[in-house]
């Protein structure tokens, strides 16, 4: 998989020098030759998760009404973050990169069944490569609408250019994919392929791909559905919470029982930059110091209650370095004294880029308050097991446990929790988008001189430029 990608570029840097050298193949391995052997699978599928892509949080928080970008530097960030975006803004570009992902996913599903190997490992191989498959189109549909559906591999440049087809069928791919997927993938792993997807995983997703059809409809087939996915997690007798919220994104979380989907990293081997990257700018309790590309907006920062133990696992309100104490603010407009967010901070990293804490994309708090959303829906209010599973994710975290809401209340309650939960976790943006109010959060949120110009087409991204050039067929969303 490395030489193949490598290939073409060795190609152009040799080019210069091939008359002054006497060239010969150091390998055969080409796509004839590979993807042969039960190794090749396994590589192949790997190359899968490595490109899982929609990591970032930055087009979550700063599109919506949870945080502020730096706004000196990159000038595509205020610009997003006031909703003035162009197909060339650079934090809108998702596009190429899940097509990369979904064509991984192609050559593991097509080429795959060609190989002599264990059957059993062979359609594990499949369906984790399909569930992988789902996520891409599932993050793409909900970020761009319509979207080009490809299910085989690319191995020329011919026919490349695709019209977009409709969300509908979109969706009926991914929940093939998933259901699929559902049929063939084990409960757990053995330690040594922890990362791997579950059922679990399969379920949960599938719970909120049910989730987000539903949308706005009252009485839409999908709350059943999205309530009965989410159960099954719950009834699996695999996942749970873990004691303390802290404990879910510290450096022993990683594979634990409380991430269904994630994105595993290795302290200063192959690490990530959210502590940095989101922490105090400037500030040297970081390798290489703090970017602060972000900042919590005091409305966010202000919806926690001080008994909740959540806010201080989420936000870094004061510093101590060379014995120095610095306390930070959420309404100073110096980044460098700005509270900052700390979720994913990993402070044994010596090296800038190199904490090892996973990336969920799934977490058992999440599911559980799909599955009291889901069942409020169904019921038309709160039932004993809604009232359950939101009020584990709320002692949980130091509050008390709700009772006596109405249908709309413990809507609008579990809407709240989410938002606490799972900021920094690219679920808020999806939130307000499939419950209609996008355009409310963020015009409601004005703070450093937003003055935000959303319009409804919007709740949309606009199909980044340089694919829209590579794909004459590709139509752009309207309003941009």
């Amino acid at each position: 998989m490395k030489f193949k990608h490598i290939a073409p570029v060795l190609a152009l840097v040799l080019t210069a020098c091939e008359s002054q050298l006497n060239l010969s193949p150091v390998t055969n391995l080409t796509n004839v030759t590979y993807y042969k052997t039960a190794d090749d699978a396994k590589a192949a599928v790997g190359a899968c998760y490595a490109a899982i892509g929609y990591n970032d949080p930055f087009l979550d928080l700063v599109s919506t009404d949870d945080a502020i970008p730096f706004l000196t530097g990159a000038a595509d960030r205020p610009l997003l973050w006031r909703y003035n975006i162009t197909p060339s803004n650079s934090f809108v570009s998702f596009y190429s990169g899940a097509y990369n992902g979904i064509n991984r996913s192609n050559i593991v599903i097509g080429r795959l069944p060609g190989i002599s190997m264990d059957e059993s490992l062979k359609k594990r191989y499949i369906a984790e490569a399909k569930f992988l498959r789902a996520l891409h189109y599932f993050n793409l549909v909900r970020l761009y609408g319509d979207v080009p559906i490809v299910t085989t591999e690319t191995t020329s440049l011919e026919g490349l250019a695709l019209p977009r087809d409709p969300v509908a069928k979109v969706y009926e791919l991914i929940e093939t994919d998933l259901k699929e997927a559902e049929a063939v993938l084990p409960k757990t792993y053995p330690a040594s392929e922890s990362g791997r997807i579950t059922l679990g995983a399969v379920k949960g997703i599938l719970a909120k791909v049910y989730l987000t059809r539903a949308g706005t409809t009252a009485g839409s087939s999908y709350w059943a559905q999205a309530a009965t996915k989410a159960k099954e997690v719950m009834d699996l007798g695999v996942h749970d919470l873990y004691a303390n919220f802290a404990d879910a994104f510290a450096l022993t979380a990683r594979g634990g029982k409380e991430n269904l989907v994630e994105i595993q990293y290795l302290t200063d081997v192959r690490g990530h930059g959210d502590g940095r990257g989101y922490g105090v700018r400037s500030a040297a309790i970081y390798p290489g110091t703090g970017s602060g590309i972000a900042r919590p907006t005091a409305q966010l920062y202000n919806l926690y209650a001080d008994k909740d133990t959540r806010k201080a696992v989420t936000f870094l309100t004061s510093y101590v370095y060379n014995g120095v104490t610095t306390n930070l603010s959420i309404s100073d407009p110096d980044f460098t004294k700005a509270i900052s967010f700390q979720k994913r901070w990993d402070k044994t990293a010596k090296t800038a880029g190199g904490e090892g804490t996973s990336k969920t994309i799934l977490r058992y708090a999440d599911v559980l308050l799909m599955y009291a959303e889901a069942a409020n829906e169904v019921n038309t209010g709160p039932t004993a097991d809604a009232y359950a599973a939101l009020n584990k994710v709320r002692t949980r975290a130091g509050l008390t446990a709700l009772s006596g809401l109405t249908y709309q209340q413990f809507k609008e309650a579990v809407w709240l929790e989410r938002r606490l939960e799972l900021v920094f976790e690219n679920n808020r943006r999806f939130d307000l988008v499939r419950t209609g109010r996008l355009l409310d959060a963020v015009k409601a949120e004005t703070s450093f001189g937003r003055n935000p110009t959303i319009q409804p087409f919007h709740v949309l991204l606009p199909i980044p430029q340089a694919d829209m050039d590579a794909n004459p067929l590709l139509k752009q969303n309207d309003g941009y």
